[in-house]
């Protein structure tokens, strides 16, 4: 959503939003794919990392922003690394830290266990925290939009 947003600003009229769409379709469908046998495979996730590289940040600061700023940005810092996909480890630690939550319990999918590194502090993660999660996403919502109409009115009067 934050992504499809950024580059709506970014990028002239729809054109950036229906970009991002695509690459992230076409990634979806291909992007996991063995590289030495899919080049396009290996394209698209390149470029979908790389259209997602400001985004992802972005996204990390407001949940800093809207939630708790230290924590987030600690967890961020330390402990994104250590998650299987760099982007997914940003949005999941700096998350994680603006709720004070910790994330990262065994998976248990397709009869096997995943085991996930630990992100965030605070609380296990329950249900309840399930209305935290959903209001920080609004809050950095509205700041998104709030931030994309000063940058309209800015551009229209200048």
């Amino acid at each position: 959503m934050f992504g499809t947003m950024f580059w709506f600003v970014v990028l002239p009229g729809p054109s950036g939003a229906l970009l991002y769409r695509l690459c992230s379709m076409l990634n979806q469908k291909w992007g996991s794919r063995n590289a030495d046998e899919d080049p396009f495979g290996l394209f698209a996730a390149r470029f979908a990392a790389w259209l997602d590289w400001i985004p992802v940040r972005l996204t990390a600061v407001s949940f800093a922003i809207m939630g708790d700023f230290e924590d987030a940005i600690y967890c961020w810092r330390s402990q994104a690394r250590t998650w299987g996909n760099y982007a997914n480890g940003i949005l999941l630690a700096s998350a994680a830290g603006a709720l004070g939550v910790k994330l990262g319990d065994p998976l248990r999918q397709d009869y096997s266990v995943k085991y996930r590194p630990e992100l965030g502090l605070g609380d296990e993660a329950d249900p309840s925290f399930l209305k935290s999660a959903v209001g920080l996403v609004w809050r950095s919502a509205l700041l998104w939009l709030a931030v994309t109409l000063l940058i309209s009115v800015v551009s229209h009067m200048g």
